[in-house]
C-alpha cells in the first residue's frame, strides 16, 4: 500500500511540475540548503460537482489507499465546497479536494460546464490515475475565456482538467526555515512572487495553520481553436502549529484557503 501511494503522488508530481516550472526551482533551492528531504504537507485537487467527476470520485483514488475524510469547508463567495482527507501513517501528504457549485451559477454557464463534463467518460474515472490524467474535454479559448468572467475556478479547471493544483512545502520538516514569513523573504529574494491576497501570511498561530504560496506559472496551453498562454499551478508552504493535546492540527482554515485559491488568477494591472 505504501509503494502505492508512493506511485500516485510521484506520478502526481511529475505531472504538476511539467508545467510549474518555479515549484522544481523552489524545490532544488531548498533541497541545496536541506539535509534531508522536502516534505509535502498537502496537495490540493479541482473539480465540478457534477456526475460522474464529482468531489467523491475524485477521492475515490485515496480511499483505496487508506485515506479518511478530514474537516469539510464552505466557500460561499467562489461557490465552492471542499474536504480534506489524511492517512493514518502521518508522514502520507494530505489532501485537500474542493468542488464548484456549478447549480449557484447563470444557466448559460451551467450549461456550458455540462457540456463538458458529458465528453467524460466514466469508466475513465473509476480508474486510479483518474486524479492526475489531465483535461478529458475539449475547449475554446473563447469558452474559457467565457469561464474566467464568471469563476477563474471554473476556467482554470476547464483548462487543466485533473491534476494538482499545488504541492505545499512543509515548513515544520524544514531545518534551514522556521517561519512563513522567513519562507516568504527567501522566496522574493530569489525573484518569486509571493500571492499576497489577504496579506502575504495567511493564518496565525491561533488558527493552529500559517501559509504562504507562490502565483502560478504562466504556460502556453493548447485550446481547440489557439494556443494561449494562461496561469497553471502554484507551490504552498505550510507552517502547522500544536493543538492543546501536543499533536500538530491536520485540518485546514477556510478563510486562509479562500486567500488561496487565488494564487492561480491571472494578474491584472
Amino acid at each position: 500500500m505504501h509503494t502505492e501511494r508512493h506511485e500516485l503522488f510521484s506520478q502526481l508530481w511529475e505531472q504538476y511540475r511539467s508545467v510549474t516550472p518555479s515549484a522544481e526551482r523552489v524545490h532544488q533551492l531548498l533541497a541545496e540548503r536541506e539535509s534531508r528531504p522536502i516534505v509535502n504537507d498537502h496537495i490540493a485537487l479541482r473539480t465540478f460537482n457534477l456526475d460522474p467527476v464529482g468531489l467523491d470520485a475524485l477521492a475515490e483514488p485515496f480511499l483505496a489507499l487508506g485515506y479518511q475524510p478530514g474537516g469539510e469547508y464552505h466557500f460561499e463567495a467562489k461557490k465552492l465546497y471542499a474536504r480534506h482527507y489524511e492517512h493514518p501513517d502521518q508522514d502520507a501528504p494530505k489532501v485537500f479536494i474542493s468542488e464548484l457549485l456549478v447549480e449557484k451559477f447563470p444557466e448559460p454557464i451551467q450549461a456550458t460546464i455540462r457540456n463538458l463534463v458529458s465528453e467524460v467518460d466514466p469508466d475513465r474515472v473509476r480508474r486510479s490515475d483518474f486524479p492526475y490524467s489531465g483535461r478529458p474535454w475539449q475547449i475554446s479559448h473563447e469558452t474559457y475565456l467565457m469561464l474566467a468572467e464568471v469563476s477563474e475556478y471554473a476556467s482554470w479547471l476547464a483548462a487543466w482538467g485533473y491534476r494538482a493544483n499545488h504541492f505545499t512545502v512543509s515548513i515544520n520538516h524544514l531545518d534551514s526555515i522556521q517561519s512563513v514569513v522567513e519562507m516568504n523573504q527567501l522566496l522574493k529574494d530569489q525573484g518569486f512572487t509571493v500571492n499576497d491576497s489577504g496579506g502575504e501570511v495567511k493564518g496565525s498561530p491561533e488558527d493552529l495553520l500559517e501559509q504562504s504560496s507562490t502565483m502560478a506559472d504562466r504556460v502556453p496551453v493548447a485550446f481547440s481553436d489557439r494556443e494561449a498562454v494562461i496561469p497553471s499551478c502554484f507551490y504552498e508552504f505550510a507552517r502547522r502549529y500544536p493543538k492543546a493535546d501536543g499533536q500538530l492540527y491536520t485540518g485546514f482554515v477556510a478563510a486562509s484557503a479562500d486567500k488561496i485559491f487565488e494564487s492561480t488568477h491571472e494578474r491584472r494591472g
